[in-house]
């Protein structure tokens, strides 16, 4: 008995010891690169990868992938230095129920550097989202490519590319800059869907201010070259700035209550408690009686969404024109919106090519596109036509036409010219069309059209005054006959002239109606959009 008992104490204290052993690694594992190197991510005031993880999660979610991943390079005494995760943690969890797959880059390990089997880690979790149609969450924290890998550093960072361009339009992408991201790095966050930035924490540039000023001699800041700000304000490559990495993941988890789960699915639908029937009598008196006169475009989004709650994307860069999720009646729709309050709401390149992407996102993923007009027409100006105002503003007239989900569109003001047809128009698919009686469809204002239509009349005035009496008389006949919503209802382009109070109530019913909607654009490959 006692020769039997023997062997199965043994065996049972190997079993133990080798829980033991897991145990360890795995406390191993969660310190990254060492309790000193997370002291000093937190006295930049940040937060480490498992973190934010555990802070952006639905709390117990999280299921780690890979954590006892380490590199395989034998140069420059790498073999001497391995750490468990290798400077990226990898996994899935839940955000408000919802599986999401998620990686955050850990500046602890290697300053976050990016190394072959780092890649194949994200790789990984990339592949499975796009097989059980998930998000993907990067959460960015990185020197960049690991020196000492050479090019299987690059290439890892290739693969990476190949998935984010694989993805796209299947599932939502969302990428959050909280440290460096500089070179190769700054390319996947690129081609994913938003990326949302920390202010004074993180930047993203394809070369640094050293090398720069060795190139071009110009003297910039990290700041100023790569911040949150600049990219927020200036090119437009981050949507969102946050103040604290707390607020970046709070906001990110916001983002994904408008969006589906993948292209096949339809939005998430709340319940809602604001009446679909409230009226807004603020919006009758809302449009200004002098024609240049600007207002806020954001207080009547406000009065018609729900519970005056929206999202804008992008709020900082090319502010003529606001892009926004909201709800209407529980319903998640992508709003575009000429905004009179910044260049009288006219389009020109920057704000073409926001409102295009915006418009393919909510396409993309099955998100209906509510667009709200007042636009004087295209920014005139050799800067804009050297800049290619003609191929950015066919972007945008290029994503109305290409959509396929249900559009509705309000005229509160203005539609000039090809700026008319561009901003979702009948003849783009528009599927609701509607206009307040304060709309004026025309082919330009009163003042550009007298001078072309009357010009030998106004050559021949002899005085200033008789001039005078002759534009107000013409421009009052002009308006009479084109500065209404009424021509363009006659011929069907407008499906009906609203009052502004029942805003909401018609766009809801629109919205409704169109739950249904089937459109299909011809089989091919691929347009050729103008980029």
């Amino acid at each position: 008995m006692g020769t039997l008992g023997s062997p199965l104490i043994f065996y049972d204290m190997a079993i133990e010891d080798k829980i033991r052993e897991l145990v360890e690694l795995r406390v191993k594992a969660r310190l990254g690169g060492g309790e000193k190197r997370i002291e000093s991510q937190h006295a930049k005031g940040k937060m480490t990868a498992r973190e934010r993880i555990a802070y952006f999660l639905d709390e117990g979610s999280f299921e780690e992938y890979d954590m006892f991943v380490t590199h395989r390079s034998h140069n420059f005494g790498m073999e001497e230095q391995k750490f468990l995760s290798d400077g990226v943690v990898t996994g899935h969890g839940t955000v408000d129920g919802r599986v999401v797959f998620i990686f955050a880059q850990d500046f602890t390990v290697f300053g976050g550097s990016l190394s072959e089997t780092y890649a194949l880690k994200i790789c990984k979790i990339m592949d499975q989202a796009m097989k059980v149609g998930a998000p993907v969450i990067g959460l960015n924290d990185s020197g960049g490519a690991r020196i000492q890998e050479g090019v299987t550093s690059l290439a890892g960072y290739a693969e990476i590319f190949q998935r984010n361009i694989m993805a796209s339009g299947v599932i939502p992408q969302l990428s959050a800059v909280f440290g460096p991201c500089a070179g190769g790095a700054v390319y996947s966050p690129a081609l994913t869907d938003f990326i949302v930035m920390s202010d004074k924490t993180s930047y993203m540039f394809v070369t640094g201010p050293k090398v720069v000023k060795t190139v071009t001699g110009e003297d910039i800041t990290t700041e100023d070259l790569g911040g949150a700000i600049t990219h927020a304000s200036k090119s437009g490559v981050s949507h969102f700035v946050v103040d604290s990495e707390e607020e970046g993941l709070l906001l990110l988890r916001k983002l994904l209550s408008y969006l589906p789960q993948n292209n096949l699915e339809e939005p998430p639908v709340t319940d809602c408690h604001d009446p679909i029937e409230r009226k807004e009598d603020a919006l009758n008196s809302i449009i200004p009686d002098h024609p240049n006169k600007p207002y806020d475009m954001k207080d009547v989004i406000s009065l018609i969404v729900d519970e005056s709650e929206y999202l804008e994307v992008q709020r900082r860069y090319a502010r003529n024109i606001i892009t926004a999720f909201a709800k209407f009646n529980g319903m998640p729709v992508g709003i575009v919106a000429n905004q009179p309050n910044y260049l009288a709401g006219v389009l020109d390149i920057e704000s073409s090519r926001k409102a295009a992407r915006f418009v393919r996102f909510c396409d993309a993923f099955n998100i209906p596109i509510v667009t709200l007009v007042d636009v004087p027409g295209f920014l005139p100006g050799s800067m804009q036509e050297y800049g290619g105002i003609i191929s950015h503003g066919a972007k945008l007239l290029y994503a109305y036409g290409e959509a396929t989900v249900p559009k509705v569109t309000v005229t509160l003001r203005k539609s000039y010219g090809g700026a008319h047809d561009v901003m979702s128009s009948k003849q783009l698919r528009g599927d609701i069309n509607y206009a307040w009686p304060t709309a004026e469809i025309a082919v330009m204002g009163a003042s550009g059209a007298i001078e072309v239509l009357y010009a030998k009349e106004l050559a021949a005035c002899k005085t200033s005054e008789e001039r005078a009496v002759f534009v107000a008389e013409k421009t009052l006949e002009y308006n009479h006959k084109f500065a209404t919503p009424y021509q363009a209802a006659a011929y069907g382009y407008i499906d009906d002239v609203i009052e502004p109070r029942n805003t909401r109530f018609r766009v809801i019913r629109a919205l409704q109606m169109l739950a249904t909607k089937k459109d299909t654009n011809p089989p091919k490959k691929h347009g050729n959009i103008p980029l």
